[in-house]
């Protein structure tokens, strides 16, 4: 059994997925609309019973766009869509959304934010509240230098449901990235002292150089230190799985990923890696149990 905890669907034609434009030449095989019939023949192939959808656009649209999917797909188990953060009105429309009982949380776009301390000074109070009122759940789209300002948002919110998008974006591409790994480590660890904080295994094979893509094997040897620092940090019961389909297509097959994660997760014994691959993405998102 396996749940993917975290894709996307789009249709292009709606018109609020800004970052998706011709002018990056490295987008264009996403330059298209991607459906729930794209997916699901992944899905029934791999035994994945339910995925959560995670918002591609800044826009509350988006989100009620989503939301009607999961009413058409039994395999959508959780939506997390997205809110503006900074402004109290939008208390009134995690309210509206939280009535759906596949709406799940929010994610802030904050690796796009020239700010990297956004997350630490501008969420207004009475949202992040609400989030917390409403049983709501936050995915942390971060890179390495959000991470101090994670930190103090966790500090000042420390019951807040926190799962760490692609485990922060380890540098994995650069030459000679040994110092930028390590202050990804530390950042990390600082990160897995908040007990309540959980991290996704997903979005890493689109972070390393192509030529460590070319099969299971190569991602599962080049991603074996990020693995071993994350399982060090946060243990399988705080590690769930996911595949970013489909952004994991620009690097890896949906299927080269499962199997590359599973060489990854071999060393774990069963009950270990039932946490991963589906027991942490149901108890954080409170998924049905299928």
């Amino acid at each position: 059994m396996r749940i993917d905890a975290h894709q996307h669907f789009w249709r292009r034609a709606r018109g609020d997925y800004r970052w998706l434009t011709p002018d990056a030449p490295a987008l264009a095989p996403l330059l298209r609309d991607f459906e729930p019939a794209d997916l699901q023949p992944l899905l029934q192939r791999h035994g994945i019973t339910q995925t959560v959808l995670v918002q591609a656009a800044d826009s509350v649209a988006e989100t009620e766009f989503m939301l009607s999917l999961a009413d058409e797909q039994a395999f959508i188990g959780g939506v997390v869509g997205w809110v503006d953060l900074a402004q109290p009105a939008s208390v009134d429309v995690l309210q509206r959304l939280a009535r759906h009982a596949r709406f799940k949380g929010v994610r802030p776009m904050l690796q796009d934010l020239d700010d990297v301390q956004w997350i630490a000074t501008a969420p207004h109070p009475a949202v992040v509240q609400a989030l917390l009122g409403l049983g709501l759940r936050f995915d942390a789209l971060v890179k390495p230098p959000h991470l101090p300002g994670l930190l103090h948002f966790l500090a000042q919110w420390p019951e807040l449901p926190v799962v760490v998008d692609h485990a922060a974006k380890p540098p994995l591409a650069q030459p000679g990235n040994e110092w930028a790994l390590q202050a990804w480590r530390d950042g990390m660890k600082r990160l897995a002292q908040h007990p309540g904080l959980c991290c996704k295994l997903s979005g890493l094979v689109t972070e390393m150089a192509p030529q460590d893509c070319t099969s299971p094997e190569r991602i599962a040897a080049s991603l074996w230190p990020v693995w071993h620092t994350l399982l060090e940090a946060f243990g399988p019961s705080r590690l769930m799985w996911g595949s970013d389909w489909p952004v994991l297509t620009l690097a890896a097959g949906y299927d080269t990923w499962v199997a590359a994660s599973d060489l990854l997760l071999a060393q774990l014994s069963p009950t270990e890696r039932e946490q991963v691959l589906h027991g942490t993405a149901r108890r954080f998102y409170g998924l049905e149990t299928r």
